[in-house]
């Protein structure tokens, strides 16, 4: 080990306490751990991939026009240099660490190690915290990581050390427990089966998703292949292909509550699954932090065994919760996506315009804030609405705002990320904040999502409607796979094609209501396209329609 190399700070690593917790001592210095290690792009290629996006995507929005990668080629044009992944190898030798594994295509290297290690490794004081609603307690650091001088430009970023929960899912529930809670909370509204929002919607008729996949992330919960089976037979369609894939430890290990997780899982598996029955469904589970996240997203980009086309992600937190390292690199990792045509759908989080953001545990900010992942630019963010309908035809749908206790769709303007090219004519409002900032805006389109009007699913033995921007997520996703099944070849980055198509009657353009729940100055719904909604909700037929004819 060297005596006092030179450290330097990893760019966007510094990292904020966590509010609303309490300290319980330091972790124990010979507990192993594992710390996934980013670096850079291949030197000569560090420009290409955007240009590569921009050319097939922004600059030849035609979807005739566009050609992805392969992921052989992607690896050999896009990925790490050898000998940048051989650097970091050897810093890990220097310093005791094990390399656990690499990629170039994923540009990562995972270490093993010591918790004393790590900490002399990355230059880091690491600390034990338990916060009031936390099961058990999780490591976090304030401030920078830190490496040699010599991995200076190489490393893009670090992710483990820091395992504080990153994320939160994006669904509601109407309590299964208790009729007369569900009646009074679904007053003006219904719940129906995802094939009924999927008819209100006109799917287009005759495709399945037959030779697509569909990735779904997932940070906690499970289900259990019974309760599968039991609400597919109910609906009268097959079950679909379902694959469960561990990343960095996590497992599909469903606890036996609706409320936790496992509403989330179920309720992606069951609206994507009842909406392309002939998709297979490939779900990857890690834990609950930014490098679980992370980890999942491009295990799930570069698998070249199951190969998405579409991936769906009902996770999140507000833009001020992460580390600009964890940012930029799952940012990159949806580029990649679109470099090699797979279709990334995000919700866009239940809190309206506020995001749920309050300061050390008190009342919210009164300041907006928007959800990410979704608010990345080569994402497809996802709004949520309320549909009354008879029948299979809608008869009302408005932005989704039940209020505080009921939630409402996320939207609003991104603090983080300017206006993509594909948003240059569209009227962004300024962000209701001082700032009065244009930046990104969120959502680019929306679907049923209030549970007033939700999804009737089946969750560790029990039936009941959830609602969530969650549900929007995959339903999109398995109306891609359609799609894709339908066009022969993958849509990939949607987002350029949805902005040519903004405002040309392809979409349901919602003009009724706000997402501000509260007082924080949120976002109004109104003609075209709007920061709670986007272009509005799906007409798959139409849709199709016009991507066959050159879009």
């Amino acid at each position: 080990m060297p005596s006092k190399p030179n450290f330097v700070p990893v760019p966007g690593s510094e990292r904020a306490p966590m509010p609303g917790t309490r300290a319980v001592g330091a972790p124990n210095p010979n507990d192993r751990i594992e710390v996934t290690v980013r670096v850079r792009q291949r030197p000569a290629n560090r420009r290409g991939a955007a240009q590569s996006v921009a050319q097939s995507a922004a600059e030849a929005p035609q979807l005739e026009q566009r050609q992805y990668m392969s992921q052989a080629e992607f690896a050999q044009t896009f990925g790490a240099d050898p000998k940048d992944i051989a650097a970091v190898k050897k810093f890990a030798k220097t310093f005791g660490l094990d390399v656990v594994s690499s990629s170039v295509a994923r540009r990562s290297v995972v270490l093993a190690g010591t918790v004393e290690a790590m900490t002399k490794a990355f230059d880091v004081d690491l600390q034990e915290q338990t916060a009031p609603d936390a099961q058990g307690t999780f490591r976090v650091r304030v401030g920078p990581v830190n490496v040699p001088s010599e991995l200076s430009g190489i490393v893009e970023g670090v992710f483990g050390l820091d395992d504080r929960p990153q994320a939160s899912p994006h669904f509601r529930i109407l309590e299964p427990n208790g009729s007369e809670h569900i009646a009074q909370a679904r007053a003006g509204g219904q719940a129906y089966t995802p094939i009924q929002v999927a008819q209100f919607y006109h799917f287009p008729p005759g495709f399945d998703g037959s030779g697509q996949t569909i990735a779904i992330i997932e940070l906690g919960g499970g289900y259990r292949k019974r309760d599968l089976t039991a609400y597919f037979k109910k609906l009268g369609v097959k079950s679909p292909a379902v694959s469960a894939i561990s990343v960095d430890g996590g497992k599909n290990q469903p606890a036996g509550d609706p409320n936790s997780a496992d509403g989330e899982v179920m309720l992606d598996i069951e609206v994507a699954g009842a909406v392309a029955t002939g998709a297979k469904l490939a779900v990857y589970f890690a834990p609950n932090t930014d490098r679980g996240f992370l980890d999942a997203i491009t295990t799930a980009v570069h698998d070249t065994r199951r190969k998405p086309s579409v991936i769906s992600i009902s996770w999140g937190a507000a833009e001020s919760d992460w580390t600009a390292q964890a940012i930029t690199n799952m940012n990159q990792a949806f580029q990649e996506a679109a470099t090699l045509g797979v279709t990334i759908f995000c919700a866009s989080g239940d809190n309206g315009s506020n995001d749920g953001v309050a300061n050390n545990g008190n009342p919210p900010d009164r300041q907006a804030h928007v959800d990410f992942p979704a608010s990345s630019p080569f994402a497809v963010a996802c709004g949520g609405t309320f549909v009354n309908a008879t029948g299979a035809t809608i008869q009302e749908e408005t932005v989704w705002n039940d209020g505080v206790n009921g939630g409402a769709t996320g939207g609003g303007v991104s603090d983080t990320f300017d206006v993509p090219s594909y948003q240059s004519a569209t009227k962004i409002p300024k962000s209701v904040n001082a700032s009065q900032r244009v930046g990104r805006g969120v959502p680019d389109i929306a679907g049923n999502a209030s549970p007033r009007s939700g999804y009737l699913v089946r969750v560790d033995g029990k039936e009941f409607p959830i609602g969530g921007t969650s549900a929007v997520a995959p339903l999109w996703a398995g109306l891609t796979a359609l799609l894709n099944q339908a066009l022969g070849k993958p849509i990939g980055f949607l987002n350029p094609l949805l902005y040519q198509l903004g405002g040309k009657g392809i979409l349901h353009d919602i003009t009724t209501g706000n997402n501000d729940i509260t007082n924080s100055g949120g976002y109004p719904a109104g003609p075209g396209w709007d920061a709670c909604t986007g272009w509005g909700s799906p007409h798959g037929e139409k849709l199709l329609k016009a991507l066959k004819n050159g879009h």
